[in-house]
């Protein structure tokens, strides 16, 4: 399933998905846990500037679920596979919670934790790998053109991500070629 997720626009001015798709993925997603008896768990993944962060905060507004933004997880620029890991081991783990990332400082900050009997939402990439595909009930992988992911996600972090775009491009790279998180995706959504 490939639908293009235009529609209205999102706080950071991206198009964002349109009502109709939300509720059928929020419809989808609920009728999954509950056929299963399982926690509803949703995992938004794609490359930067995607609209992982608009879909993810919509479907859990939707579900009333609570939402963990891998933004917030990864330690630094080169922690994107160390986030892929705290989703199975820590968000969706016995852990129920993550160690928020402090950007200002570089450092590790508080932890944060989740409520493992609430419905949840991850969103970002590395979401979506062979380890956390069995615990979700809906997987999503979002897709867009080089030049708009570009244009989306420097217009939203400015220059600061601009000089790691290269260094955050290639992790992004090696998780989808050693994922492949595209045939663990229940939806592919051009965005």
């Amino acid at each position: 399933m490939e639908p293009d997720v235009g529609g209205a626009r999102g706080a950071d001015g991206t198009a964002g998905p349109d009502d109709s798709l939300v509720e059928g993925l929020a419809a989808a997603a609920a009728g999954v846990a509950t056929a299963s008896g399982t926690r509803l768990v949703v995992l938004v993944d794609g490359r930067s500037g995607t609209g992982k962060t608009t879909l993810g905060d919509s479907l859990a507004e939707r579900l009333g679920a609570q939402v963990v933004h891998l933004d917030d997880v990864y330690p630094g620029w080169d922690g994107l596979q160390a986030a892929a890991e705290a989703v199975v081991t820590d968000v969706l783990g016995e852990r129920s919670g993550y160690r928020r990332w402090d950007w200002a400082t570089s450092r590790p900050a508080e932890w944060a934790a989740v409520d493992p009997g609430q419905p949840i939402v991850v969103e970002g990439c590395g979401a979506l790998s062979r380890d956390s595909a069995p615990l979700a009930s809906l997987r999503v992988w979002l897709e867009a053109d080089d030049d708009t992911r570009w244009e989306r996600a420097i217009g939203r972090d400015g220059e600061s991500f601009a000089r790691e775009w290269d260094r955050w491009a290639a992790q992004e790279a090696a998780f989808i070629a050693a994922e492949r998180p595209t045939e663990l995706a229940d939806v592919v959504l051009q965005t």
